[in-house]
């Protein structure tokens, strides 16, 4: 089953471009649904048709779905939020005011995740396509259930411990509910099924495509964006330029924008070098429905497979060497300045700018020393040796 997400700065048009690309693929013969993660659902707008929170029929073989993210809230999130409304009430918090200060940050953007999550695994569609939020809650978004793992793995077994031997005197001396077992089960519940998302958007079925504007601050920014998704480990397969205008024809004022947009996009030529770009022409009316969707992105892909697959190698992998073992990670448009690296014992954690992503190397790495790190051709290389047959060449010499 292909997986394809898209994302961009808000206002780009990537739900325009996500829509016609289901609508693309449904005529093909695949059987499609596409989804959106905005909390600001759009889709029903692009198709002009209403659209449910249960996949809604709009063209042979294609759905759309807007998640009804309340329903989702009360089934992952609904015994945590209890837990934490019977504390607030026992401080003596307004029950509505309550109610605001339970809801989990960036919830809707997170249960449309556990939607998708269940609408991949139920086996129904041959394709997926989905309209993410705008980029800088994308990035939040995806790199939350690495978050959320480590803190499972590290922080919430002693706490969880600690909170069952001490329950009836924290209690007491705290005089607020503890939490019981539910609530770790409920927390538990919802890391396994987020990190069973990431594995599936990590997958060799799933990509990124990234929609852009010939801008040059909406261009920047895609540039920090496949910077930033390689760094997490999600495979970007292409960029989409929208709203190019076409020739002046004879129009000194259009003919200035025209000239200005085409050096941006000799630009993300330049700086996404690699991958596909295609391009969208700026068009006299928004297309609305489903046949406007689907000539759109028939003019956008030109005749080429809007569901290719990039190249199997993701952006992270291993390879053993004679002293040890080298890791790469795909990080384009990146300096060596730009990274910094540190090792927190079976961790290498990865910071380029504001992203920093620490990674649990393999079972084989643990036990190596990092000896050296580089940045070539928009890759990060970090070589480990042996410190034991280090050690045996010193003592040989």
């Amino acid at each position: 089953m292909r997986l394809l997400l898209l994302t961009g700065k808000g206002g780009v048009g990537k739900s325009t471009v996500a829509a016609g690309t289901a609508a693309l693929a449904a005529a093909a013969g695949h059987r499609t649904l596409v989804l959106s993660t905005d909390a600001a659902h759009s889709l029903a707008d692009a198709f002009g048709a209403p659209v449910g929170p249960d996949p809604t029929e709009v063209a042979e073989r294609l759905f759309v779905q807007q998640v009804d993210a309340q329903l989702r809230f009360q089934e992952s999130w609904g015994e945590v939020q209890r837990y934490l409304l019977s504390v607030l009430d026992s401080a003596g918090v307004d029950r509505l005011a309550a109610e605001e200060l339970t809801v989990l940050p960036g919830a809707e953007e997170v249960l449309a995740l556990l939607e998708l999550r269940l609408q991949v695994l139920s086996g129904a569609w041959d394709v997926v396509v989905v309209d993410c939020a705008p980029t800088a809650e994308t990035l939040r978004l995806l790199a939350l259930p690495e978050a959320l793992g480590w803190y499972m793995d590290r922080v919430l077994p002693t706490q969880a411990r600690v909170v069952k031997a001490l329950k009836p005197v924290l209690s007491r001396a705290a005089g607020v509910p503890m939490p019981g077992g539910s609530v770790f089960e409920a927390v538990e519940r919802l890391h396994a099924e987020l990190d069973e998302v990431r594995s599936l958007l990590q997958g060799p079925d799933a990509s990124v495509r990234l929609v852009l504007t010939p801008e040059s601050v909406v261009v920047a920014e895609a540039r920090r964006s496949w910077t930033s998704l390689s760094l997490y480990g999600y495979r970007v397969d292409g960029v989409v330029a929208n709203r190019v205008f076409p020739p002046a024809d004879g129009d000194a004022w259009r003919a200035g924008w025209v000239e200005a947009q085409q050096r941006v996009l000799a630009e993300v030529d330049q700086s996404f070098v690699g991958l596909p770009v295609w391009r969208s022409a700026y068009r006299p009316a928004e297309p609305v429905g489903v046949e406007a969707l689907r000539a759109l992105a028939a003019e956008v892909y030109a005749g080429a497979d809007p569901l290719a697959l990039p190249a199997a190698d993701g952006p992270f992998r291993v390879s053993r060497t004679a002293e040890g073992a080298v890791l790469r990670l795909r990080l384009p448009l990146v300096a060596r300045d730009d990274v910094d690296l540190a090792r927190a014992h079976d961790e290498l954690v990865v910071t380029v700018g504001s992203y920093r992503r620490p990674i649990t190397l393999p079972a084989a790495l643990v036990h190596l020393e990092v000896a050296g790190a580089r940045v070539e051709d928009g890759e990060l290389q970090v070589r480990f040796r042996d410190p034991r047959t280090a050690s045996a060449r010193g003592a040989t010499a």
